[in-house]
Formats: structure tokens, sequence, C-alpha cells
């Protein structure tokens, strides 16, 4: 198997932190691409203004997470981008994944909350049903 480019999905939860170690531990030992990708859901029903101002909340938000694994990327020689989008969390991973012609997408089985388990439970479920490219779910 070879990796060039591996995706990590990360929401700060600590199994998206597991899933972003596994990652950077793969792209250190294949030389791959690191990519690290945080999704903002917008809120019902979508406005191009709220998204946008959305959009700049999330990448607040992530980029004092993302300086952590930045520097953990860094100090192991992994090439890494990280990005923030907005819209549904599986379609935003699998459109990703297949944008950046990914071979491997980690992620974490469940999230922070309970609502957010049982969401990312499905999220999950669905970047498996949709993933151009392998999926590691880490536990």
């Amino acid at each position: 198997m070879e990796l060039k480019t591996i995706l990590v999905a990360y929401d700060t939860s600590s199994q998206a932190h597991k899933a972003f170690e596994f990652g950077l531990d793969l792209a250190r030992k294949y030389g791959a691409l690191l990519i690290v990708l945080s999704v903002s859901r917008p809120p019902e029903p979508e406005e191009s203004v709220e998204t946008e101002a959305m959009l700049e909340s999330a990448q607040a938000f992530y980029e004092e997470h993302f300086a952590a694994l930045r520097q953990a990327a860094d100090s192991q020689g992994v090439t890494a981008r990280f990005e923030v989008r907005v819209g549904h969390p599986a379609e935003q991973i699998v459109r990703t994944a297949t944008e950046a012609k990914a071979d491997l997408i980690a992620m974490g089985h469940r999230g922070k909350s309970t609502f957010t388990r049982w969401l990312l439970g499905s999220i999950s479920k669905r970047v498996l049903s949709y993933a151009p490219c392998d999926v590691l779910i880490v536990r």
C-alpha cells in the first residue's frame, strides 16, 4: 500500500486527537502529506452571510487547536495542511478526500457530547459509505 495523502477529520474530541496521532505517525512513516480537516455545521436554513461569519468564527476556534497539531507535525518532519470548511461533516470530509486524492481518511468513532457522539456515529458511517479511499476509524 502506498500512502501519499492522509486526511484526518478533526473535531477537537479525544478520539479525533487519537486519529490525528495515528495519521501523523503514518504520514511520517510513508512521507505522506497530512491534511487536517475541521468542519463547522451551518445554521438551518443556511444563509450566505451567516455561513461566512460562521466560517470566520470556526477558523478562529480551530486555529487555536491547530497550533499544537502544527507543532507536532513540524517536530516529526511531516508536511501538514490545515483546513476549516462549513457544511455537513460527512459531505465535506468525502469532498475534501476526493479533491485531495487522499489515500486514507482517519477519523474518530465518536465525538465530544452525547448528541455529537450520536451524530458522529452517523458521520463515520456516511464517510465509510461514500469515501473514495480507505477509511480508518479510531476508537
